[in-house]
Parts: structure tokens; sequence; C-alpha cells
């Protein structure tokens, strides 16, 4: 049987970007498997004109290696579009150019094995075997990329209710009932809010956005704070005590997970104009926590129970549509259940991920992509750092740096110094 240097499991893209670096090597043996036909990045959120979050540099490769062919700049010049990108002037993709992007390094790699599901994964006392309905793959090393799954608060158990990653196919739906409720504070929430919100006259249905969030969000974008996403600050983060680390998971979350600043004007000025001839057939509601739901089968409704957490109130409210945007929680996969002794696990359960995103006992088996914002903070989720952690996956799985890695980009300093700060020298 064939033994490749590593099988990677789940093509987001993340893996697709170790996929395309790795293309090139003639001494890098890696296979990939995805259950799914064909690369598709978050189709139900696919909305006209909507961008992503991070510039066109934080594409698959361009900040491992500025010189690969599967850069997007490369991208828009094979396809003509690169002119015309110039001439716009914005940094950032449009959601759906970028998916098309990745469709096209997709198509150009012959690792990537589409259609393949994988089952179970054993250790033979020298290699892990990757067993498929069809194949079975032996590897030294496995890269872990599933992803992340939708997260369903535990308040809604009932009901047809519409999760924000399948939102465009139920979009002429929830467009048909008299009322929709969003809930949800990030960047899905309020492009579905705006989305819906554009089309309020023409469907004529009362439209609601609650978070408990305390007001809406924007994503921190100052450059000071982008510093954080380096990998000084990983190294730091990594370093602290697990109940730390989790306290700063939550009170980071507006670093990566707030709205960015043009949507949330976008929403503004399009209630504004709205409101010239009459009121705006919408709630807002900021501080408003979701804790429970009924469903009534016969009405097709919903009942919420809320409670607004600065003064203590609960209330209700009804609705006959539910979109939850309410984020994604990492998974692990029950294939790795025969080989969970080879994996170190965190006292919460949660994989225990090296700095160098390794999770075995060994230290260099067995990787992880984006299952890590527990130990690596909000770099895990961050498309801007896929090309430097495959960089240093792939000094795991390889041996060798391939691709320099940085290590030291930051101007400022997290943690106490290690040294005595000398006084400032004043001069008279």
């Amino acid at each position: 049987m064939r033994t490749y240097d590593f099988v990677a499991i789940g093509v987001g893209p993340f893996n697709l970007g170790l996929a395309a670096l790795t293309a090139d090597l003639p001494d890098v043996d890696g296979v990939f498997l995805e259950q799914r036909a064909e690369f598709d990045w978050h189709p139900g959120l696919m909305i006209d004109g909507v961008t992503i979050q991070v510039p066109f540099m934080a594409d698959l490769v361009t900040m491992a290696d500025p010189t690969n062919r599967f850069s997007f700049l490369n991208y828009l010049k094979q396809v003509g579009r690169l002119y015309p990108f110039y001439i716009r002037e914005n940094f950032y993709p449009l959601r759906a150019e970028y998916n098309e992007y990745c469709k096209w390094v997709a198509g150009q790699l012959p690792s990537i094995h589409w259609n393949t599901r994988v089952d179970t994964v054993t250790y033979d006392g020298e290699a892990y075997l990757v067993h498929t309905a069809g194949e079975t793959y032996r590897a030294r090393k496995l890269v872990l990329g599933i992803g992340t799954a939708p997260r369903v608060p535990a308040a809604v158990d009932q009901g047809e209710y519409v999760h924000s990653a399948d939102y465009l196919p139920n979009r002429e739906k929830l467009r048909g009932l008299d009322s929709i409720t969003v809930i949800g504070s990030g960047q899905s929430a309020a492009e579905i809010y705006l989305d819906l919100l554009n089309d309020i006259e023409t469907y004529g249905y009362h439209l609601s956005w609650i978070t408990r969030s305390p007001r809406y969000f924007p994503m921190e974008y100052t450059k000071l704070t982008l510093e954080m996403t380096s990998p000084e600050y990983i190294r730091y983060h990594h370093g602290l005590p697990l109940e730390v680390r989790d306290r700063l998971g939550r009170e980071q979350r507006n670093l990566y997970k707030g709205i960015s600043g043009d949507l949330v004007d976008a929403i503004y000025d399009t209630l504004y104009a709205k409101s010239l001839h009459g009121p705006v057939p919408t709630t807002l509601l900021t501080g408003t926590a979701l804790e429970g739901v009924i469903w009534d089968e016969a009405e097709k409704r919903y009942t919420l129970a809320l409670n607004h957490a600065e003064q203590g109130r609960s209330f209700t409210a009804s609705t006959r549509g539910l979109v939850l945007a309410t984020g994604y929680a990492p998974r692990v996969p029950s294939f790795l259940d025969p080989v969970r002794d080879r994996i170190n696990w965190d006292a919460r359960g949660r994989f225990d991920v090296a700095v160098d995103y390794a999770v075995d006992v060994n230290g260099n088996e067995v990787f992880v992509q984006n299952a890590e914002e527990h130990t690596h903070s909000l770099t895990a989720p961050d498309l801007g750092m896929g090309a430097y952690r495959n960089s240093v996956i792939l000094k795991g799985v390889t041996g060798r740096e391939i691709y320099k890695i940085e290590e030291s980009i930051a101007f400022q300093q997290f943690g106490a110094p290690k040294a005595h700060i000398p006084r400032t020298l004043v001069t008279s």
C-alpha cells in the first residue's frame, strides 16, 4: 500500500491553501479527501455585493509564497479581471468572487479527491490508515480541516428556523411570511438583516434584529489591534492558562466577529432613506438574550422568551420566521474515535493544540486547521493567517522550513517584559 507523507481531511479554504502550497513540491506527497462533490464556500451566504472581511492578500498562498501561481492576483489575470479589480480600488474581494477563485484553484489540483467521505481513522503501529467507503489511505501524518458546524442555541429545539448557513436557499420562503426575526450580532446577521430590509416594502413583513450584545459592534480594524494576528501574539496567547485564554476568547469577539463599519453605516443609511415616508416596520434590540422558544405548530409561529440584561426585564415576542445568525462551533469528528488515545485533550475535552498546531501525543503527527481558537485566539478562523499556519504545518510534516516562517512582525510586545525597562533619559 502506498504511504503518503500526509492525508488531509476536509477541503475548506485552509486545507485548499495547503493543497495549493504543496502542488509544486515534487518531494511532498499528500492527498486531500473531501466528502462534497466540489468546493463551495458558505453557499448560503452568497448575497449579492457582500465582500470578505480581509484584503485580497489573505488568499490561499500569498502570505506564504507571494510568487505562487495560485495567488488571487494571478486568478484575476487568468480570467481577465485584473484591470477591473485595479480600477475598483477596493482591497476586499466580493465573497462570491473569493469563492470562484477557490474553485479555480481546486479545479487544478489532482491531489484533491472529491466525493470521498472518511469513515474512520486507525493506526497500524507506524502510520495512520484513513478508511473511506471505497479505499484506505495510509499516511505518516494527518491534517484535519473539517471546519466548524452551525451553532444553534439550546433554547431552539423545534420549529422551522433557518441558520444563517442556509439563508439563501430559504430566503424566498422567509419573504412570504408576515414577520421575520434575525438573532445574532456579527457580520452574517447584519448582512441578512440588510438583505431583508432592502425588500421590506415589496413583501410587507415586519423585520426584527435582536442581539445580546450591548450594541451593534463594528469589527475593530485598527493597525495595532491587527498586530494581534501575529506569530508573537499566537505564542503569547498560547502560553496563558486555560481559564485566561477562554475569558479572552469571550472578551475579544468583537475583534473578529463584529460587523464591518461600512455595513453598519449602510444599514443606517437604508433605514434613514426608508423612513422618509413614515416609520419603517422594523425592530432593533440590543442587550437582549434569547432564553426560550415556544413553537406553535398549528400557527407556524414562534414565541420568543427574551431578557434585557441591563434592565433585568423579561418579555416575549412573536415571529413567523426565525433566522439564527449564531455562528459556528468547533467539532471533534467521530472518525477519530479509534485513535483518541493518540491525541492530546484539554480539561474541557477539546483538542490540546500545541503552538505548531499539532494535537497528537508525539507532537508531530496530527495537525489541525481552525480547531484551535481556544489555544491560538482570533487567529484560528482568520483567512489572513491561513498561509502562515500552513507554513508551520508543512514544517511539521516535512521536518524543514519550505516557506519562510516570519517569527517577529509586531512593533508592540505582548505580556510583561522579561528584563528591566530602563528609565527614559531626560535632559534639561
